[in-house]
C-alpha cells in the first residue's frame, strides 16, 4: 500500500530549475489536478494565474527574500481566491489550500519540481505588490505563489511521521 502513496513521500519543495520551458501540456496538468481538489460546499472559489514571462518573474523575485527562487523558474502558478463568489466565505482559503497542495502533488508526479511560497491572504506588502504588479481585480485574493519547473536539484524524502504528534485515547 505504501508504495501507491510514493508521490507524497517523495514530495519535496524544490527551488532550483533548470532553464528549460514548462509545456502547456504539462500546465493544464497541473491546472487539472488544482481544479480537483475537495472544496466545501464545491464552491471552487480559485482562480489560476499562469506567469512565464522572465520580466514578471524577476520582479516577482524581489518582493522578498522568500520569493527569490522565482529569478531562475520558468513558472510560477499564483493561485488566488474570491472570497464573496464563495457559498461559505470562510472556507476559501482550505480550498486554495488542497488546490495548491494538488499542484505540488501533480508537479511530483510529472517529474517537475515545485515550491509553496505561502502570501498573506489578509493583505500587506507582500499582497499589495502581487495585485498591482499582476493587475489583480479588487474582488480576488492572492493565495499562494508556486514556483515550478524542470528540476535543477534534487532533496531527498525525509521521514516526518511522528508518533508524538498522535494521540490515539480519543482524546488529547
Amino acid at each position: 500500500m505504501e508504495k501507491d502513496l510514493n508521490i507524497i513521500f517523495n514530495r519535496r519543495s524544490i527551488r532550483k530549475f533548470q532553464n528549460r520551458e514548462v509545456s502547456d501540456e504539462l500546465i493544464n496538468s497541473l491546472l487539472r489536478a488544482a481544479m480537483s481538489a475537495p472544496s466545501a460546499c464545491n464552491q471552487q472559489p480559485w482562480h489560476f494565474v499562469i506567469i512565464r514571462d522572465r520580466t514578471i518573474l524577476n520582479q516577482l523575485s524581489d518582493i522578498h527574500g522568500g520569493f527569490n527562487n522565482l529569478k531562475n523558474a520558468p513558472l510560477a502558478i499564483l493561485v488566488c481566491g474570491e472570497p464573496k463568489a464563495a457559498t461559505l466565505e470562510c472556507y476559501w482559503e482550505q480550498d486554495c489550500s488542497a488546490a495548491t497542495q494538488n499542484i505540488l502533488l501533480a508537479a511530483t508526479a510529472l517529474g517537475l519540481g515545485a515550491v509553496w511560497q505561502g502570501i498573506n491572504p489578509e493583505g500587506g506588502n507582500d499582497s499589495d505588490t502581487l495585485r498591482r504588479l499582476l493587475k489583480l481585480p479588487e474582488h480576488i485574493t492572492p493565495f499562494s505563489l508556486i514556483a515550478a519547473g524542470h528540476p535543477a536539484e534534487t532533496s531527498e524524502p525525509a521521514d516526518r511521521f511522528n508518533t508524538d504528534k498522535i494521540h490515539y485515547s480519543n482524546v488529547w
